[in-house]
C-alpha cells in the first residue's frame, strides 16, 4: 500500500514469525535488503519505499488495532523499530478494514490506532460509504499524484512518547558543536535546527542537500550528539532523532521544513514530523517559534512547506500567554492499496 507519501507491505502480525531476530530477516529478505537496488524484493530502493507496517488487534483498553512500524535499510542488513511513521501510518485504518480487524460502519469509520513504537494513540477517520474502505476521493496530497479519499489523522497523546518529555534536554534550545537546536519529542524525536545556523538557506532543494558532503557530515555529527543529548544513547545505526532544518515562510502561519531521513533529504515530508516541526514553530522559546508570530491559545492551521509542496497541521495549542503547549494535532493524508497477494522468500529463512 501506499499511505501519504510513503510505501510498503503491510502485514498481520500473526503472518510473521514471533521471533524478533527471525521477523527481522523476513523484512531484509521482503524488501531486498540490503542492496543498492533492492532487486530481489519489494523495496524501491529508497528509504520512503523500504518501510513496513505490521498490524494486529490491539493488547491496549480502548484501542482497535496495534501498529509495529519497521524502517528497513536500504543497504544495510538493519531493520529499526524505534521510529513511528505517520505516512504508513495513514495505511493502517483502511488495511484494518479489509482485513476484517475493525468493522466497517456506513458513511466513515474511526479507528483507534495504537503505535507500538512510540506508545501513542491516534484517530484515524476512514471513509466507508457502504461499510467498505473507499480509495477513491477528491483529497490531494502534496508529493503524490492524482487525488484520494481523505484519511483525517488525529495525534492524541503523542508529545513525549519516546523519551518522556516534549523537550527532553530539559531546556528548549541547547548549543552543540556552537550551533543553537530544539530537541523536541512530539509525534517524533528531532534535532530542529535553523537553515541559516548551518549556513543555508532553507530552500534548497534534496539533491542540492544531499551532495553537501561536508554539510551531510557536520549535520549527522550534530544529530549523534542530539541523540546522546535526550536519552537516546548511541544513535548512529537509529534513524531518530531526525534531524530538521526550518526558515521562515511566505506568510507568519508558515514554516519552511527540510526533513532528514536521517541520512538524505527527505523528497517530501514526513507526517510525524510536520508535527514535531509545528509544535516547535507554536512553543516560546524553540529555535523556530521566531520565525512565525506569537499564538494565542486555541485551534491554529500551520503549513509545513516541504520540497513537494505542504503539509497543513492542525495544531491545540494551550495553557496561558507565559505556558504555552500543543496538546493534540490533526492533518489529512490519502492512501491507496496497490495489490494484495503472497510474498514468496526463501526457504532457509524459515
Amino acid at each position: 500500500m501506499r499511505g501519504g507519501t510513503s510505501r510498503g507491505p503491510y502485514f498481520r502480525s500473526e503472518w510473521l514469525p514471533s521471533d524478533i531476530a527471525k521477523r527481522d530477516r523476513v523484512l531484509l529478505a521482503a524488501m531486498g535488503s540490503p542492496h543498492e537496488l533492492q532487486i530481489d524484493g519489494l523495496g524501491g530502493a529508497n528509504s520512503l519505499t523500504s518501510k513496513v507496517a505490521i498490524v494486529s488487534r490491539s493488547q491496549q483498553p480502548g484501542c482497535d488495532v496495534d501498529y509495529l512500524f519497521a524502517q528497513v535499510s536500504v543497504d544495510r542488513a538493519l531493520v529499526d523499530t524505534r521510529p513511528n511513521c505517520g505516512n504508513m501510518l495513514s495505511g493502517v485504518g483502511p488495511f484494518a478494514i479489509d482485513q476484517g480487524i475493525v468493522t466497517g460502519q456506513p458513511g466513515q469509520t474511526k479507528v483507534r490506532i495504537y503505535n507500538v513504537n512510540t506508545r501513542s494513540t491516534i484517530d484515524a477517520l476512514v471513509q466507508t460509504p457502504d461499510g467498505h474502505t473507499e480509495y477513491e476521493g477528491d483529497a490531494s496530497i502534496d508529493g503524490v499524484p492524482g487525488t484520494g479519499a481523505p484519511i483525517r489523522l488525529d495525534f492524541l497523546d503523542a508529545w513525549g512518547a519516546v523519551t518522556g518529555k516534549v523537550f527532553p534536554t530539559g531546556s528548549m534550545r541547547d548549543i552543540i558543536d556552537g550551533v543553537e537546536v530544539t530537541c523536541i519529542d512530539a509525534a517524533m524525536p528531532l534535532m530542529v535546527v535553523r537553515a541559516a545556523s548551518l549556513g543555508k538557506l532553507g530552500n534548497e532543494t534534496p539533491a542540492e542537500l544531499d551532495a553537501d558532503a561536508a554539510f551531510m557530515e557536520r549535520l549527522e555529527s550534530l544529530r549523534r550528539e542530539a541523540g546522546r543529548l535526550m536519552g537516546l544513547g548511541d544513535v548512529s545505526d537509529s534513524v531518530i532523532p531526525k534531524p530538521v532544518l526550518v526558515s521562515a515562510g511566505a506568510h507568519a502561519g508558515m514554516v519552511v521544513s527540510r526533513y532528514f531521513t536521517p541520512l538524505k533529504c527527505h523528497r517530501s515530508h514526513a507526517v510525524t514530523g510536520a508535527i514535531g516541526v509545528a509544535t516547535a514553530f507554536v512553543t516560546p522559546g524553540t529555535v523556530a517559534y521566531d520565525l512565525g508570530a506569537p499564538r494565542p491559545a486555541g485551534m491554529h492551521r500551520i503549513e509545513v512547506a516541504h520540497p513537494s509542496g505542504r503539509i497543513d497541521v492542525d495544531v491545540d495549542l494551550r495553557g496561558t500567554a507565559n505556558s504555552l503547549e500543543v496538546c493534540g494535532a490533526g492533518l489529512i493524508r490519502t492512501a491507496r492499496k496497490i495489490m494484495e497477494g503472497q510474498l514468496y522468500l526463501p526457504a532457509h529463512l524459515f
